[in-house]
């Protein structure tokens, strides 16, 4: 039987748990690497679930399906349709002001779809987008909650993250990088007039958020700082990400976001961001920044992962992974839900998932002594 993970999920993000930490590795990209290449998984793990996996590894899981439980609604003005055209598939989004459309095409490489044309290339289609914000509500389907909270039972605290904000939106989402930069400098005005009617739309799913049941809230944005400059992530992403928390904070919920690739150039943001922690960010020698100007830059707000993922592939020995776990663990607990930046990766041996678990479980046995003798005292 699994652990109640969930308790102790919610526990650390809330400071209940008495000094303890949690283990939440992620492993989707070694799963369905493996199943891509060869259809089934290795070993003891051939035909398992995904919980099955984490109750044999008896680690946590950062449970984002729950993000399932949050629907977009447009309204009545706006249609959506979908048409292969050969190996392409193309999606269109009808509105009074026009349409826009995205196309993709399957990759060789993995299940995921590549996409091969943008969903805004100029500023008529940005407007467009406006449009959709403006007229784009959401509601949270309680049934869905139930059919992921039966899947995964205690194996992790019920987790969402947020849709992506104004720079990362355009970056990752609807324009990519290239396009979004000359946008904002060619035609800010629309960009801004866009990033309003995203603020309203996010808005209006935080009010959703406050109600429903989910207490841990990510903001999955994939900030890098390669590609989003301190002056960029000052004046359009610090100010949403400030209204953000505050808004979340006001129905008691715990805040994150996931940075990830480089950041040494946004860590002096950190503390204003509002955040209870950061997500992935990644150290030397596979990111830009050591863990002691992380743990600088964080203060007492919350570290969400921290070991390299390429710590997982057997280039490094076990003791160079066994060193960088106690050396997180003495710079960030109890502020700690210690993971992988970003996930094992499909190389990674997954049996070091173990020997992590087995240092977590050591160190918390020693706060749990630590504790009752306290009580005796």
């Amino acid at each position: 039987m699994a652990r109640d993970f969930w308790k102790l999920h919610e526990d650390v993000c809330f400071k209940r748990a008495g000094g303890k930490i949690i283990w939440q590795p992620r492993i989707q990209c070694w799963r369905d690497d493996k199943l891509f290449d060869y259809g089934k998984l290795p070993g003891i793990y051939e035909g398992m679930t995904d919980p099955e996996i984490f109750t044999e590894l008896d680690c946590s899981s950062r449970i984002y399906d729950y993000n399932e439980c949050f629907k977009a609604v447009y309204d009545d003005t706006i249609q959506t349709r979908t048409e292969k055209k050969g190996d392409v598939r193309v999606s269109y989004i009808d509105t009074p002001l026009g349409t826009v459309s995205t196309e993709s095409k399957p990759s060789p490489n993995t299940w995921a779809w590549q996409k091969t044309k943008w969903w805004v290339t100029n500023e008529e289609e940005l407007k467009i987008y406006t449009y959709i914000e403006e007229h784009t509500s959401w509601r949270f389907d309680q049934e869905t909650f139930d059919k992921i909270k039966a899947k995964w039972g205690t194996l992790g605290a019920p987790t969402m993250f947020m849709p992506r904000v104004s720079m990362q939106r355009l970056y990752v989402d609807i324009m990519g990088v290239e396009e979004a930069i000359y946008a904002v400098y060619d035609y800010p005005e629309t960009v801004e007039e866009y990033f309003t009617a995203l603020r309203g739309c996010h808005m209006r799913l935080i009010d959703v958020i406050n109600e429903s049941p989910i207490q841990i809230i990510n903001f999955g944005d994939n900030v890098h700082s390669g590609t989003l400059s301190p002056e960029l992530f000052e004046k359009y992403v610090l100010p949403e990400y400030q209204l953000r928390c505050q808004r979340l904070h006001e129905a008691g919920k715990f805040v994150h976001a996931h940075f990830d690739g480089d950041n040494r150039g946004l860590l002096k943001y950190y503390k204003e961001t509002g955040l209870d922690g950061i997500e992935a960010i990644t150290p030397v020698p596979q990111g830009d920044v050591t863990l002691e100007e992380v743990k600088e830059a964080l203060g007492d707000m919350y570290l969400i992962d921290g070991l390299p993922a390429i710590y997982f592939d057997e280039i490094f020995p076990e003791e160079v992974l066994v060193e960088c776990v106690h050396k997180i663990i003495d710079l960030f607990a109890p502020n700690l839900i210690l993971g992988i930046s970003d996930e094992i990766s499909s190389t990674g041996d997954i049996e070091r998932i173990r020997l992590v678990g087995k240092i977590v479980d050591e160190y918390n046995t020693k706060i749990d002594a630590q504790n009752a003798k306290c009580d005796t005292e």
